[in-house]
Order: structure tokens, then sequence, then C-alpha cells
């Protein structure tokens, strides 16, 4: 096991386990990996950690996990063999029983080969991708087997209505999780959206499979079909719909689609697809006259339009196909010709934007594509339905989770409306009808952020009238809290001299929280339980003034949530690096946010500290050049060293009153700005698409 299953195990951090490594000269040696990344012996660790009262006993969960990765043949076959007898204890679990307690393991290895092999056939037909199940290759991995069919029987997992699945998903969430860059994995937000743009269906195809995560969101659908080039991940998605979709026939083959199509026979109610972006080695040179090929070859470099094609091959009349593209599909020259043949024959339906994040690569915002194969019945469709949901990124700008009620409630709308009537009430900046007939120029850009008005427009002279009025109220109530000229220095508190800064008796952050006046935490790591994730406070959020706009990963897939850091009103809340001089005060609204990464939380005792008078001091210019480190250009602050005088609470409250008077001036500020640049920029859009006479 490696340092982050130790910490996880013993519930602690992973500078903590380095920490032990240093400390203790009895700690276990390594027993293989590298020297930055070793891995131990679970048996040795676990023995150190009871020895040390850090360990009461292992989860058995844990143990499983550390069986699966450290099997000789790997955690890929070991998760095969594993997902193969889940199955079979699920639907036959009197004859898993008595095999389980009358053989041993050379008995056991030598009876599940035939016993598994015809459970395998009836939920994946005959063909199917999951191998490695013989006597040889089985005879390691008893003790595992026997550990992950008890595992299904634990608390957490049993409480599950589909426990034996929930006790594979563990198993290869784990797995997913340690591999990142193995495997891109569809996040169930996109893949529940596309699922449910494609409707209710029968038969589902996903001829790039990957884990599964699109077949899985097809709810109500009977007959899943997949293919994926990785044998491996074959195997193990076709188990995973096994396990989760006991009712449906599951149909998963290992092969390269577009150049060996394991369904040529296929006419499937609906097509979900991630495929693979930018390939240059998807066939173009063996595929030239393939008959999928009906709206143009693509070229070399438009692999996602043969994946768009391939698709629609396989659908029936008007059935429907989802696909998830990258933006640059929607405006390449070189797939022109084959975007214009689309929208001439009706075929592309939709083209919905996504904010960044949504799903790998994460840093640009895909698009979704909705296309409806043709049929003799249905005349094409005149019009194409653009949506641009990107700017739902939720929270305030900085935000890099989108919000994927708010996207999909906005995609699905607009969808299911034009699909019924044929058109959509335009809503600027968001979506709008196009005429098909208008888009075939020499471009053929369908990038829905090309075809939207700007939301700007939308209200004219009456909306930037309104933020003008906001903007001039703002105005007066700047003047308003313009902090008065500073006075001379008073005669008291003690230390105060005339003319120079005062000479006050001085303690730190550091001294306060081990005398017990604050106490002190560091913000992230954390994860959350499914249903139940507080909104993050970021950096960006204090530096900006603005609400919580991150969010915790889940944490069900890698074990038990961690307890995130909660922020409650009366925190002060100092980002470490940087090297700007920030400290922000919690307020109701913002109470119950979980701290992010690279902040610091200090809770005063309101019997010794203002919470005010806190967050005053800790932003002196001074105070945070002397607490900061200048050894690299990454200023990282050490708050322990932060400096506050020791006052009295009757003078702490009264500079924590002028404080809060220079907050309220600060936010007002933000807010003047903000609405000055909506004007500037309405003003710019009203003149420059007519809504606005220069008079």
């Amino acid at each position: 096991m490696t340092a982050a299953g130790i910490a996880r195990l013993a519930g602690v951090g992973r500078a903590a386990v380095s920490n032990w490594r240093r400390r203790h000269a009895g700690f276990p040696k390594p027993v293989g990996g590298t020297e930055t990344s070793p891995t131990f012996a679970l048996a040795d660790v676990e023995h150190w950690l009871r020895a040390q009262g850090k360990l009461a006993e292992v989860p058995p969960r844990e143990r499983v996990w550390q069986q699966l990765v450290g099997h000789p043949a790997g955690a890929a076959t070991a998760l095969r063999q594993a997902g193969a007898v889940l199955l079979f204890v699920r639907d036959r679990p009197s004859a898993w029983r008595q095999l389980n307690h009358a053989a041993n393991d050379i008995e056991l290895a030598g009876m599940l080969p035939p016993v598994l092999e015809s459970v395998l056939a009836a939920h994946l037909g005959r063909h199917h991708p999951v191998t490695g199940l013989t006597r040889e290759a089985l005879l390691p991995s008893a003790a595992l087997l026997r550990a992950a069919a008890e595992l299904a029987a634990e608390e957490d997992c049993a409480a599950e209505e589909d426990w034996a699945a929930a006790a594979y998903e563990f198993l290869l969430g784990r797995h997913l999780d340690a591999n990142p860059r193995q495997y891109t994995l569809t996040p169930p937000g996109p893949a529940g959206l596309m699922a449910a743009l494609a409707g209710e269906a029968h038969t589902v195809l996903d001829p790039a499979c990957g884990t599964g995560s699109l077949l899985d969101a097809a709810e109500g659908a009977r007959e899943l079909y997949g293919q994926e080039a990785d044998p491996d991940l074959a195997a193990l998605t076709a188990l995973r719909l096994a396990l989760r979709a006991p009712g449906a026939q599951v149909r998963v083959h290992a092969a390269d689609t577009l150049r060996t199509d394991a369904f040529p026979q296929l006419a499937a109610d609906a097509a979900l697809v991630h495929p693979p972006f930018n390939e240059r080695n998807w066939g173009h040179d063996e595929l030239a006259y393939d008959p999928r090929w009906e709206y143009g070859f693509p070229a070399r470099t438009e692999s996602e339009l043969a994946w768009v094609q391939h698709a629609l091959a396989r659908l029936r009349e008007d059935g429907t196909a989802v696909l998830l593209m990258p933006p640059a599909a929607a405006s390449r020259r070189s797939g022109r010709r084959i975007r214009a043949d689309l929208l001439r024959r009706g075929a592309l339906r939709a083209v919905i934007a996504l904010p960044a994040g949504a799903a790998p690569p994460h840093g640009i915002p895909l698009h979704l594509w909705v296309l409806r194969k043709p049929g003799a019945a249905s005349p094409p469709s005149p019009h194409l339905l653009v949506v641009d949901t990107a700017g739902l990124a939720a929270g305030a700008p900085g935000r890099d989770k989108p919000d994927w009620q708010a996207v999909r409630d906005t995609a699905l709308e607009a969808w299911r409306a034009f699909d019924r009537d044929g058109g959509v009430e335009e809503r600027p900046g968001v979506r709008r009808s196009l005429a098909a007939i208008d888009l075939l120029d020499d471009d053929v850009d369908l990038a829905p952020a090309r075809h939207l008005p700007p939301p700007s427009a939308a209200g004219g002279l009456a909306e930037l009238g309104r933020v003008r009025d906001r903007l001039a109220t703002t105005l007066a109530r700047t003047a308003e809290l313009t902090p008065e000229p500073a006075a001379g220095p008073e005669p008291g508190p003690a230390g105060a001299r005339p003319g120079g800064p005062a000479r006050w008796p001085l303690t730190t952050v550091g001294e306060l929280a081990r005398a017990g006046a604050l106490v002190l935490r560091a913000g992230g790591p954390g994860t959350a339980a499914p249903g139940a994730a507080p909104a993050v406070l970021t950096e960006h959020d204090v530096v900006a003034g603005a609400a919580p706009s991150g969010a915790l990963p889940e944490g069900a897939a890698a074990g038990p949530a961690e307890e995130p850091v909660l922020v409650a009103a009366g925190d002060v809340v100092v980002p470490v690096l940087g090297g700007g001089a920030v400290a922000r005060v919690v307020d109701e609204a913002t109470a119950g946010a979980a701290l992010g990464r690279n902040l610091f939380l200090l809770r005063p005792d309101p019997a010794a500290l203002d919470a005010w008078f806190l967050a005053g001091f800790l932003r002196g210019t001074a105070n945070n050049r002397q607490a900061s480190s200048y050894a690299s250009t990454a200023t990282r602050l050490d708050v322990r060293r932060l400096q506050l005088p020791r006052l009295p609470l009757a003078d702490q409250r009264r500079y924590g009153h002028r404080f809060r008077e220079l907050a309220a001036f600060e936010e007002t500020l933000r807010l003047a700005a903000r609405l000055g640049g909506q004007l500037v920029q309405g003003l710019h859009d009203g003149l420059t698409d007519g809504s606005v006479t220069p008079g």
C-alpha cells in the first residue's frame, strides 16, 4: 500500500504519514515502489498502527482493496475475477455459500471456472470480454474472492438495494481514482444530461463506452451495447453494467469500433457517445470506402465526425444520438461539408455549449450534438437549435464547477420545446432556433455563441437605465462611506506616541492559539458524502469578497468522506499564498461553507478577541511583510507569525468598529466597479447592435 493508503487507513493526512516515517525508527520499511512513491506491506503497516494505538481494526473494504492492488496478476485482472464472483454471488447465493464453506482454496479455484462462465454467458452473451477465469488464474485469488463476497455483505454495501453492485462500484471506483491518467471518465452530470436528451430508449449503444457511465445513465433501457478498444476496460465495464442493470441484456465487445465494428446490423433507439478527441490514427487510410460515411468522408483531422456518422449509421429511423464534442468540431473548415450535409438532411438538430469543466478535457467548454436519423416518414427539419449554457458556471466569477442543475434545466427545456414545436422562443445569450439555410455559408460555423445576441441587448435602454440608477445610488453611498481624514494619535491606549507609530506590546497568532484565545485551522482537503456537499470558500472568493463558489469532490468512490473544515459567522479567513494583505470576517450568509485550500481560519474567543479588530490588524502591510517568506516568487504567509497588539477588549472593539466601516466602504467600491463595468459594456453592446443610438 502507498503512503496515501496508510493515511486513509489511519484517518490522517499524508503529511502525518511522512512525519511518522521520519520520527519513528520502527516504522515499516518500503517493500516496493520508487524512492518518491514507496509501497508498504499491509500486514506490517497494520501491526505498527495497532501498536501505536492509531488503529483498532482494518475496515473490511480497505483489506479487500489492498489485496486487490497487491494481486500478482495486476489490479485489472483481480477486478475481473472479483466482479465475476460478485455476479455469481448475487445470482446464486446458496450455491456460493455451499462452495465457500465446503471447498478449500485449491478446490474453489477448480470449481469456479465453469460456474462463472455460465453466469457470464447468461448476462453478457457467449462472446463476452471477461477473460482470465481459469483454475490457474483463480488459485492466487481465492482469498480475495472470498473477501469480496464478504464485502458485499458488509453493512455499508448490504444496505444498498443492489449490494453486489455497490461492492463492485467501490472497488472499481478506487481503481479508477488510483489511475486517473489511464482512463477518461464522463462525469455523472454530462452523462445524465445526454441520456435525458436522448429520451426513453429500449436499445442504447455506446461505441466508445470507456467505463460505461453513459450506458449506466440510460435508465430504463433493456438492451445495452458497448464497444471499447481496451480489453481490460471492456471487461470491467461489462461486469459493471451486468451488476448495475440486472434485468438488461448487456453486450460489450473489446475492439476498435471504427476499424472493427462489433454491431454492424444494430438499429438502436439511441446512441450516447463520448468519443476520443483529436485522433489522427482513426483509420482514415483503411476506411475510405466505408458505407458509414453517408454525409461525407471525414478528413484525417476530423475523427469526431467519423464517430458522428458511425452513431447515425447504427440508429433506427428517427433514433437519437447525443455526442460530447470538442468545440472546434463545430467550426473547423475541414469539416464544413459534412456539417452542411448534416444540416441539409435534417440529421443535426441541436448544438448545446456546456460550461468549461463539464468533462475532460476540463479547460475547454465542450459541446453536445443532438442528432436524429432521418426517416422516410419524417421530413428534414429546416431549423437548428443552438443553446449556450457556458455562462452557468455556478456562483461568482472564477468558479470552475458548473451548476449542473441549471445547465440541465436550461438545455432540456430548450430541447423539449424545440423537438415538440419545431422552434423555440429566443432568449438572448441562451438559446435560439436558426434556419438551417442561413448557416450554409462558406464556414458552416455552428458554435452557439456566434449566433446568439448578447444578453445585455435584451433589456435595451430600460435595462441600461436601471443599471445607471443603481450605479448612481452606489456612488452616493460610496461618498457617504468615504473615511474621514485621519486624526493624530490619541493619548491612549498605552504605547501611542504623537507623530509616529504606536509602540504597543505585541503578541502573535501562534501565541494566541496556544493560549486558547483563538482556534487555528487549515483549509482543505475534504470530500463530501453524496447529496450533502457544502459550497467551498476559495482563495478567489476571499480576495474578491464573493460568495462561496467552489465544490467538494465526492468521496463515495474512494471510501468514506473526509470531514471538511466549515466556517462560522465571526471567523476570520486569511489566504496564505500571493503576498497580499487580505483578511475576511465571515458573515451569516457565508457561514456553513467549507474552507478551501491555501486558506487559514482563525476562530477568536469573543470573550478575549474582537473579530474585526483581529482581521483589521492582520491586514497591515508591515505585519504581512514580516510574516511572509520571500524565498520564492510564490510568497507564502506564515499565519502563526502575524502580530497584533495586546489591548483591552473595549479598545479592540473601538478599532473593530473602524475596521468594519472600512470593510463596508471597500465592498461598496467593489459594487460600484462591477456596475460601472456593466454599464460601459452594455452601452458598447447597445451602440454596436443598434439597440442604443448615439443620441
